[in-house]
């Protein structure tokens, strides 16, 4: 596969994945044994790839950062409680994730580890989905403190790859009675400082790499996977929280059983 059709695909992957409970990491990681491509040649191109499509957040939620921001400066309460919300549930991933690189990176080499997590992880929304009772819908800031922080904790479980980090704040936010499209939201704005930081912290560990031109994959493959997981984020944000409004998670949960299975039996058989 030329290294243009690799970094169409792999865009395609990002920006399907990132913000669906299936594990954008865990795609990524399978993608690398499946299709045969060298990971290490690709690893700076799949870091940064990840910020175009949290770009795509902040598009297509423009007005609620911009209302948010006018609201901090006339001291709106609803605004403060807003960005409090969405930082004291991003600080637990912060504090474990410097904490806990070397063996989070350890992980990241394992496909076994994703495709199992792909399945537990598509039973526990089977699970969720039956037992918890969702209320009625709530903007972000008016969320509490103790749920905000409770789902900022659930999220550190998507450090384990295949997990998926949406996958593990909704299903958490849906656990404590969070209504399905308040859940969805809280997991998109959550991304945008969780997935800064852990790329931020990426790109600072691969600065060589990036100031020699990436290696064997250059600016132009960067470019072009960086456009197509912004547009591609861009359509599954705008139907995905419309759809599980109305549908719920389960198709995402048989998803992850049979790409997890699937995967598993590969691996097993190569």
């Amino acid at each position: 596969m030329s290294l243009t059709l690799t970094a169409i695909v792999l865009g395609v992957v990002e920006g399907l994945t990132e913000f669906l409970p299936v594990s954008s990491t865990g795609h990524l990681i399978l993608a690398t044994r499946f299709l045969g491509y060298n990971a290490a040649q690709w690893e700076v191109f799949n870091i940064v790839i990840q910020l175009p499509a949290i770009m795509a957040v902040v598009v297509l939620y423009w007005r609620t950062f911009y209302e948010v921001l006018v609201g901090l400066v006339r001291r709106d309460a609803e605004s403060w409680r807003f960005v409090r919300n969405i930082l004291i549930a991003f600080i637990p991933a912060a504090v474990l994730g410097v904490l806990l690189k070397k063996h989070i990176d350890a992980l990241l080499e394992n496909p076994v580890v994703v495709a199992w997590a792909l399945v537990i992880g598509g039973l526990a929304i089977f699970a969720v989905e039956r037992l918890s009772r969702q209320g009625p819908y709530q903007h972000v800031g008016k969320l509490s403190f103790a749920k905000s922080f409770a789902i900022g904790l659930v999220q550190c479980l998507a450090m384990i790859p295949g997990v998926s980090r949406s996958g593990a704040t909704i299903l958490g936010a849906l656990s404590m009675g969070v209504n399905r499209k308040t859940a969805a939201e809280f997991s998109f704005f959550l991304a945008v400082p969780t997935m800064v930081g852990a790329t931020t912290l990426q790109l600072l560990d691969h600065r060589h790499e990036l100031a020699a031109g990436t290696g064997g994959v250059g600016w132009h493959e960067i470019a072009i996977g960086s456009v197509v997981s912004f547009v591609v984020a861009l359509v599954v944000i705008k139907l995905f929280v419309g759809y599980v409004s109305r549908r719920g998670f389960a198709p995402f949960a048989w998803y992850r059983i049979v790409l997890g299975v699937a995967a598993l039996a590969w691996l097993t058989l190569t």
